[in-house]
């Protein structure tokens, strides 16, 4: 029965995708060696490991919207889901290489996204949990499948640089703001009304009122 064991070589930007992606180069070999494996149906949960890093003092601050102040961070600061991902592994023996690509967005409903859009340097520590099936021939040529264990997984140090490479590549010097109805409906009416042409001039009309108010 096929003994598969992962490792995650590098990942990047994948350009020119539909959506923003990056991309994980996977390395997957076999035990016992020589036993030939006609597809993988793999899947990947992928979890950020928030408590395995350091951060700096910029970090915290962009992190209060995530993990609440730094005194509490004892009781708040958790490993979370970033996302699943799966492929299909075409055949091999004793060892392959296959790519994973990972959805991403700039939604900051998203506590992945506030999170690498706050990480700015050194490396976001990632634990891919692996499961799917397994479909090889046994000793008399007669196709097996069996499911992946449940224990396997892989340790990964994600360059915070690539997640925004990837937000560089796809939406370059722009962000999204995802806003309510009724609070997207007051903000348009107010650009309408003072014949603001953009909506970065409707912010920053208002932000100058608010720095009025609240002088920095």
């Amino acid at each position: 029965m096929p003994d598969l064991y992962f490792r995650v070589e590098s990942a990047n930007p994948v350009p020119l995708a539909a959506q923003p992606l990056i991309g994980f180069k996977l390395h997957i070999s076999n035990l016992p060696p020589g036993e030939t494996i006609h597809t993988v149906n793999l899947r990947a949960q992928i979890q950020i490991e928030a408590p395995r890093r350091q951060y700096s003092a910029a970090e915290k601050g962009l992190l209060l919207d995530l993990f609440g102040a730094p005194d509490r961070w004892g009781k708040t600061l958790r490993n979370f889901l970033w996302t699943h991902v799966s492929t299909v592994v075409t055949s091999f023996t004793d060892s392959t290489v296959a790519e994973l690509h990972a959805p991403c967005t700039f939604d900051f409903n998203v506590a992945a996204t506030k999170y690498f859009h706050a990480v700015s340097t050194g490396d976001i520590p990632m634990l891919l949990l692996f499961s799917g099936a397994v479909f090889y021939a046994n000793a008399e040529g007669a196709l097996q499948a069996a499911p992946i264990s449940w224990n396997k997984e892989a340790r990964f140090r994600l360059p915070a640089r690539v997640w925004r490479e990837m937000m560089d590549l796809y939406y370059p010097n722009s962000a999204w703001l995802n806003l309510r109805r009724d609070v997207f409906e007051r903000l348009y009416r107010y650009k309408i009304d003072r014949s603001l042409p953009t909506w970065e001039d409707t912010l920053e009309s208002l932000l100058a009122a608010q720095e009025e108010v609240i002088p920095q």
